[in-house]
Parts: C-alpha cells; structure tokens; sequence
C-alpha cells in the first residue's frame, strides 16, 4: 500500500475518533525521519487512547504495524513510529507547549483532500 493512502488511513482513523486539529505535514523535502507527521490533539486521556488505538487497528488491517508506539500510558504526547509516518497523538496543553507545527514550519502543510493515492 502506499504511503499515501496510509496517512488518508491514519487520518480517518483519528477523525472517526473526533481527534482536533489533525494536521499532515510533508516533510520528505526536510528530514529524513519520515515523509509524513500527522499531528493531532484530543480532549482527554481515554479520547486519546481511542484515537491511538483506532489507528493501530485500522493501518493494521492493511497489515501495516507501528516499529514503536511510545506514551501510551500517560497519554500526554503519544507517537507512533511508522516508518515513513510518525503520527503524534498531544493532550491540548502538550500540543501547545511542544509546538511542532513550529518546530516543523518548513513543511509543507498538506490538505488531505489533495492528497492522491
């Protein structure tokens, strides 16, 4: 599968679970952590959880498994390490104060919709 039509899994995924403010950023032209951050922010811890979980489940049954999910438990800042994804799952206020959106400013913010598979 490719790794677009991942991140429109893995967006989805977080969108079924009423995650806020999802954002996609290309960062192939940057780094060469991954080509795609997902950031997202949820209300509460079990909010939070459930998105996580909804995403493992649903990339899983494309048979695609994150390398390492870590913070889970506390569920402040959790991030799952696909590969060419790395999906970060922020409580409000550990989105705010980590900021990645700033710290990653050079990507490109891509709109989901425009995506292509």
């Amino acid at each position: 599968m490719k790794v677009t039509e991942l991140v429109k899994k893995a967006y989805q995924a977080l969108e079924d679970k009423k995650a806020e403010d999802i954002h996609v950023l290309d960062i192939r032209q940057i780094s060469i952590l991954a080509d795609y951050f997902i950031i997202a922010s949820g209300a509460n811890k079990n909010q939070i959880q459930a998105m996580i979980d909804n995403v493992e489940e649903e990339l899983g049954k494309c048979g695609c498994h994150p390398r390492q999910v870590e913070g889970y438990d506390t569920a402040g800042w959790i991030l799952m390490d696909y590969g060419d994804i790395i999906i970060h799952v922020f409580s409000e206020e550990d989105r705010l104060f980590y900021d990645l959106e700033r710290i990653w400013r050079d990507g490109k913010l891509v709109d989901i919709n425009s995506i292509t598979s």
